[in-house]
């Protein structure tokens, strides 16, 4: 594999407003109506997909490996939150992410993503003959 285009420094971001929907109450990941942490994991890892999705050739996505977080705060319904990804490492088709989660207030998560780019096709046809 050569040179997919993701560069170090690339900025990505992503935003959605906590809502009943994706609570930890209504994830199963807690009791309380407050911003779930698996929600806030998907938002950090649609920030990581914006950031570098546009620079991967036609055929190629990439995919999520590992993901470590913090859940620093709290974050009720009817707030905004915003995730960014910054590209700290581009190594062919391995990623590596700086990710973090703003509520307007406060920093409300942190950590490291990494993600590998796949050519499309044969990673799905490779999922899909797990049901034959």
């Amino acid at each position: 594999m050569s040179d997919f285009g993701p560069k170090a420094g690339m900025i990505g971001e992503a935003r959605t407003m906590v809502t009943e929907e994706n609570t930890a109450l209504k994830f199963g990941s807690g009791t309380i109506k407050v911003y779930a942490t698996p929600a806030m994991i998907g938002l950090m890892e649609k920030a990581s997909i914006n950031c570098v999705e546009g620079s991967l050739p036609e055929g190629f996505s990439s995919v999520g490996t590992k993901v470590e977080i913090k859940h620093l705060a709290a974050t009720p319904v009817g707030m905004e939150v915003v995730a960014e990804a910054e590209l700290l490492e581009a190594d062919g088709p391995k990623l590596k992410f700086r990710i973090t989660a703003h509520d307007g207030k406060e920093k409300i998560g942190e950590g490291t993503h990494s993600r590998y780019i796949v050519k499309l096709d044969e990673f799905l046809r490779k999922a899909e003959s797990k049901l034959s």
